[in-house]
C-alpha cells in the first residue's frame, strides 16, 4: 500500500490547530478504545463529537447517526471502523468539508487514501489519535 504519512511534526501542527473532533464509530462502551482515545482527547480540551447510529449520547454529548448530521465546521474526521468502510467514511467526509481524515492505528485503505489525497485533504492512516497528541504536545 502507498499511504503517506504526514510527519510528525505535521500531525502535531494539525492537533494544535484543531477543535472540533467528529468520532466515527465512537462506542459508548467505556471498554473499547474509541471511548478511551475520545475520552482522552476530551479531557485534552477538544470537542468531541459522536457518530454513531446506535447510540443517543456518548461521553455526555448528543451523538450523530452520520457526518451529514453534524453542525458547523469539523476539523478531524476520527475513524475507528473497519479498513473495509473507510472508503464509504471518506465518500460521507467530503460531503462534509472537514480539514483532516484520520483513520485509527491498524486501519487504512488505499482506495479511500486516494481519494481524499487526489481531491487535496490531508489525510492520516494507521495512527493514534491520542499516541500522536501526548507525542506532540
Amino acid at each position: 500500500m502507498n499511504i503517506e504519512i504526514p510527519s510528525r511534526q505535521e500531525l502535531g501542527e494539525i492537533l494544535k490547530k484543531s477543535k472540533r473532533i467528529a468520532v466515527v464509530g465512537l462506542s459508548d462502551n467505556p471498554a473499547k478504545t474509541s471511548y478511551m482515545v475520545s475520552k482522552a482527547m476530551q479531557d485534552a480540551g477538544y470537542e468531541i463529537i459522536p457518530v454513531n447510529p446506535n447510540a443517543e449520547e456518548i461521553l455526555g454529548a448528543k451523538a450523530v447517526k452520520s457526518l451529514k448530521e453534524i453542525d458547523g465546521h469539523v476539523d478531524i474526521v476520527n475513524v475507528f471502523r473497519r479498513s473495509e468502510h473507510l472508503l464509504e467514511v471518506a465518500e460521507e467526509f467530503l460531503e462534509i468539508d472537514a480539514d483532516v481524515y484520520w483513520a485509527q492505528l491498524g486501519l487504512a485503505n488505499e482506495e479511500a487514501y486516494r481519494l481524499l489525497k487526489e481531491k487535496g485533504y490531508t489525510v492520516v492512516m494507521d495512527r493514534c489519535i491520542k499516541v500522536e497528541h501526548a507525542l506532540t504536545r
